[in-house]
């Protein structure tokens, strides 16, 4: 049998103060070990990995044990269709008490008038806000023209029109080489599918959101939505201005802040650049600069409110009421003042770290950041973004490739890679740490070239090779930082 994790931390802090949330979490990984070890070996490893490398991905993040310890309970045996206190399922009493939590945090945290705390994911919570306003405004309308009543009292010639007509709505977002999410619009997406979806980009030589030209491309297209947010784009958004574009257009202003929901809510994103006071509907997810649980929000004004809480069924199944749980608690943590100086921080140590980089050689999008994220373009090493993500892989450098604006190596290779600072900055780390870690990113990538294809004999696209002495001097100088910056220190494997 393996040695009990729990076992080794009561002696180890006998007679010390003991935490209740390791404990508990101690506890649990034993019983696993125990009863699944299938299970508990990969996420032991999972643990020591995330322990002895830099996360840099920009889309992660750590959230608190409580968050973690929160989704572990028979509230996942619940189904409660339907919203706090109407549901379709009897015996829904705790998850309403549950769940009205969940949404009343998100409301006083973000100064939403409405929110919605089911969706499972930031795509699933934009798939809702799609069919949402897609449903009240043209679905809805149509019913009332025709004198009927649902959708069910349509013909099935009736609704195939109505069908029709949904799917040639048009909506208007950032495409994906500027730094647009998948569900943004992308053709091989179930958003490009379900509706007539056209892109705005990044001006070629800034990199940089061009508004005029978002508004010609309103003007001429006409969209029912107009989609603002991105996963790749390093400045902040004026959703003033995106609000003036879509009134104009007569269109439905819908943000995607998952990425930047944290810096909302940790108020640094104030004035123009919170989107609460300008969007119709906001889609986020819980996790990211959010730090808490994986899973999906929505806020909305009250004019979409009652179709917005249809999510189930309109889009969703049965909600997770054990994650639900934990957004509560995570939005409870997001609402303090400590949250809103690690949100200062996030983008403070994202500065320094483009600023390192760009010392050392780096090539930096846009030249700098304004939120979390830095987006490196390698194509003047002469390596792919995937031959990039290899080389700092083997530094324990975990970061992901990603395309750069007008990318020519596709969205397999790319030619750039995003960094994040989120998680860095919950282990405690400031700025002297981001130029340190600037400095190995760029001696890695320095010192990185393509290989040969094996089949063809031509350069790779996919494969390269790091001098494999500086690599060893990058790892030893991580390991010897995160022994100073330790993640969950209590729990020791």
């Amino acid at each position: 049998m393996t040695d009990s994790l729990l076992d080794k931390y009561l002696e180890k802090n006998s007679g010390k103060p003991r935490k209740k949330e390791v404990i508990a979490y101690l506890a649990i990984l034993d019983h696993l070990q125990e009863r699944a070890p299938y299970i508990a070996k990969p996420l032991l490893q999972e643990l020591v990995d995330q322990k002895r490398r830099l996360k840099l991905i920009a889309s992660e993040n750590y959230s608190s044990l409580t968050v973690q310890l929160a989704m572990g309970n028979l509230l996942t045996d619940k189904y409660c269709e339907g919203f706090p206190y109407h549901r379709f399922y009897a015996g829904c009493e705790n998850v309403d008490q549950v769940e009205s939590e969940a949404v009343e945090g998100a409301k006083a945290l973000f100064g939403a008038s409405h929110a919605y705390v089911q969706p499972h994911s930031g795509a699933d919570a934009n798939l809702v806000a799609f069919w949402a306003i897609l449903t009240k405004k043209i679905q809805n309308k149509e019913i009332e023209r025709l004198g009927k009543k649902s959708p069910n009292a349509l013909t099935n010639e009736e609704f195939e029109k109505l069908r029709q007509l949904l799917c040639n709505q048009t909506f208007l977002g950032l495409s994906l080489h500027s730094g647009g999410h998948l569900t943004h619009g992308f053709r091989q997406n179930v958003s490009a599918k379900m509706m007539r979806a056209v892109s705005y980009s990044v001006d070629p030589d800034t990199g940089l959101l061009d508004y005029g030209e978002i508004a010609r491309i309103a003007r001429e297209e006409k969209p029912l939505i107009l989609l603002a947010g991105y996963s790749a784009y390093p400045r902040r958004i004026n959703f003033a201005k995106m609000r003036e574009i879509a009134d104009e257009v007569g269109a439905v202003l819908l943000c995607d802040m998952a990425h930047f929901a944290g810096l909302v809510a940790g108020k640094v994103f104030q004035g123009e650049e919170d989107p609460v006071p300008y969007a119709h509907i906001i889609t986020s997810t819980t996790h990211k600069t959010l730090r808490g649980p994986r899973g999906g929000l929505i806020l909305c004004q009250p004019e979409f409110s009652e179709v917005i809480d249809k999510g189930c069924p309109l889009v969703l199944g049965g909600p997770l009421p054990h994650v639900i749980g934990a957004k509560a608690i995570a939005f409870r943590e997001a609402n303090t003042p400590d949250f809103q100086d690690y949100a200062g921080q996030v983008v403070t140590n994202a500065r320094a770290l483009a600023t390192s980089l760009k010392r050392e050689g780096i090539s930096v999008v846009t030249n700098g950041t304004d939120n979390h994220l830095v987006l490196l373009d390698l194509s003047h090493l002469g390596i792919t973004g995937k031959i990039g993500e290899n080389a700092l892989v083997q530094a324990e450098m975990i970061v992901n490739r990603n395309m750069i604006p007008f990318d020519s190596e596709g969205a397999w290779f790319t030619s750039g890679i995003r960094i994040g600072t989120a998680a860095l900055t919950t282990r405690g780390m400031k700025e002297k740490e981001m130029e340190m870690i600037g400095k190995w990113i760029s001696r890695v990538l320095h010192n990185t070239r393509a290989g040969l294809d094996p089949k063809t004999g031509e350069k790779s696209r996919a494969h390269g090779e790091t001098d494999p002495k500086i690599l060893e001097e990058v790892r030893e100088g991580v390991a010897s930082l995160l022994k100073q910056y330790p993640l969950y220190p209590e729990l020791e494997i």
